[in-house]
Formats: C-alpha cells, structure tokens, sequence
C-alpha cells in the first residue's frame, strides 16, 4: 500500500509542479555554471547505493562531504542555493527518485555514500532495511540540527511505529516546518 501511495502522491505532485520544476531548472542555469541537477551517490534501501537528484544549489567545486561537516559551507553556495535550501525546492526532483522506486515520500532520509558513522549506527539499528525517504521522522524532529545519534534514534523508532497515520502526520509536519523554514541551518 506505501508503494502505492507513493506513486500516486508522486505522480500528482509532479503533474503539479512541473512548471515551478522547470522554470527552478532555469534559474538555477542562469544563475551559475553547470546542469540544473546534481546527482548525489546516497544510501538506500539495505545500503545499496543510488543516484539521488537535487537542483544544485552549491557551487561545481564544492567538496562530496555533509554539509555539516564544512567549514563554511555558505561560500559555496551558488546566488540562489540559499533560497532553494532554505524553501526545500531543492529536494523537488527527488520525486523521480519516488517515482523510480529508490525512495519513499516518508522514511530515513538517504545518507551520502561516505557518512560512514550514519550508515554503521542506522546498520546497527535495523533502519537500513527501510526505503529512504523524502522526509521523515527526523526531519520533522530537528532537520539540519540533530547530531547523528538522535537522527538515528528517530529513524529506529519511525522503523517500529510506522503506519499510513503516522506518514500522513509526518507530511503534514514536514509541510508545515518547511513553511516556516524550522530546522535549516544553511
């Protein structure tokens, strides 16, 4: 049933949104150098690695780390990276990755292929085995602020009590932390 629903939320959000989805693809061009989308290596279902698109709002020499992890991350914005940050509209493409079957619209977000300590802890706590997700119970619980431990707690505790009510709770709190752009630090 989540697959489905998936496809369906998928299917009619891009159908939605591909107008905003093109003219951001635009934007995003004529504002700095390289494509529209950046294709990140992640984490999904049982670890295996997958190609996850974003519109790219971070320059091309920008280093394949976590962003948490640089120093100053904000010089390597491109001029409209900040805003498609901070509105989420970067994760928008991600929607193929839901239609692909990659991602879910609820679950662990995916980690970068080289966030070792995330993949061990989440390994360890059996989360590995779920779908990741374009949002999630960590999301709606710090974002960009949690440190690793709690992240994966959160996501091991979505693992036991998921359910149809708990996703559509997740998506309305997502809906509503990204309106007032809660948790985002950069």
């Amino acid at each position: 049933m989540k697959r489905a629903f998936d496809l369906f939320f998928a299917l009619c959000a891009a159908a939605i949104l591909l107008l905003p989805i093109g003219l951001i693809a635009l934007v995003v061009r004529w504002t700095s150098p390289g494509p529209a989308l950046y294709w990140s290596d992640r984490i999904g279902r049982d670890n295996r690695i997958f190609k996850m698109p974003k519109f790219r709002s971070m320059r091309l020499d920008t280093p394949a780390v976590a962003t948490h992890l640089m120093s100053d991350p904000n010089r390597y914005l491109t001029p409209v990276g900040s805003f498609l940050r901070k509105t989420s509209l970067d994760e928008l493409p991600q929607l193929w990755s839901i239609l692909k079957g990659d991602m879910s619209l609820v679950g662990p977000r995916p980690a970068l292929f080289n966030q070792d300590d995330l993949i061990a802890l989440r390994t360890e706590a059996g989360v590995h085995r779920l779908v990741p997700g374009l949002t999630g119970w960590a999301q709606i619980h710090g974002r960009d602020e949690l440190p690793i431990p709690e992240k994966v707690r959160l996501d091991a505790e979505y693992l036991q009590k998921r359910s149809l009510g708990l996703d559509l709770k997740i998506i309305f709190l997502t809906a509503w932390r990204v309106l007032r752009r809660d948790g985002v630090t950069h």
